[in-house]
């Protein structure tokens, strides 16, 4: 018999990117259809699910949580940019089915999409258009409604509205078990390494969803993994996700 607490997991996490009913892809790019192989993989944007990671990221994130829980390293769970806020819900599932009282779930975003670049302080990010996807601004709102549909709105998850840059060096967080870092631009992706890598607890786990998809988000992790001198060799979860240990 499989345990009620893998039921619930496998359950909340093929809500959070549904497939279950299955919604068309919502990006002008591909079909407007339904493509299981395409959600697999997270490369559509869901009309209505809660995430666009893919079961595959979706799994790694819950296989990591659960890791940090049972590992008992010490910290809580954090995602910078968290869209529609599929993530961090599969984030605060995965501390209820474990019984965890003691952690928090971070979801940091502006809610209003992601900023212009600033080519002068961050030349990678010139002529970048994310800041133009209006699909990508999902208000606070919203998120906290997605997060009330499964029954897990409350003050264990902790919601930070603003750009990186104003908010993330400003976190009341002791420690942090488990970072996920979805900001696409190379900006949003060092200033939150920058800002939280340095509360990670020893054991724990760095998630970026963006690095094969995205060449400006794969340039900012190098960056900063070669200043800060780390070697821990990146896992890859699918086509564009890696994850990493720390020291």
């Amino acid at each position: 018999m499989t345990d009620p607490r893998t039921l619930y997991l496998d359950l909340i996490s093929k809500v959070i990117v549904n497939t279950i009913y299955g919604d068309p892809n919502d990006n002008e790019w591909l079909d407007r259809v339904y493509d299981p192989e395409l959600r697999q993989e997270g490369r559509d944007w869901p009309q209505v699910a809660h995430s666009m990671a893919g079961i595959r990221r979706i799994e790694n994130t819950r296989e990591l949580c659960e890791r940090a829980i049972l590992e008992g390293i010490p910290g809580d769970f954090i995602e910078t940019g968290v869209w529609r806020g599929g993530t961090c819900i599969l984030m605060r599932a995965v501390l209820e089915a474990h019984g965890d009282p003691g952690r928090h779930v971070w979801c940091c975003n502006s809610f209003e999409g992601l900023p212009p670049p600033d080519p002068e302080l961050y030349p990678v990010d010139a002529g970048d258009v994310y800041h133009t996807y209006k699909e990508l601004a999902i208000s606070l709102e919203q998120v906290q409604a997605n997060f009330a549909c499964y029954g897990l709105l409350d003050e264990r998850t902790r919601f930070v509205k603003g750009f990186f840059r104003d908010t993330l060096h400003k976190l009341d967080a002791e420690c942090f078990s488990l970072i996920r870092l979805d900001g696409d631009m190379y900006e949003s992706t060092i200033q939150a390494l920058e800002a939280l890598h340095p509360k990670l607890s020893s054991g724990g786990f760095v998630i970026i969803d963006d690095y094969g998809a995205v060449p400006s988000c794969a340039r900012a992790v190098d960056d900063f993994r070669a200043r800060e001198g780390i070697t821990a060799p990146m896992e890859v979860i699918d086509w564009t996700g890696v994850w990493w240990r720390n020291a």
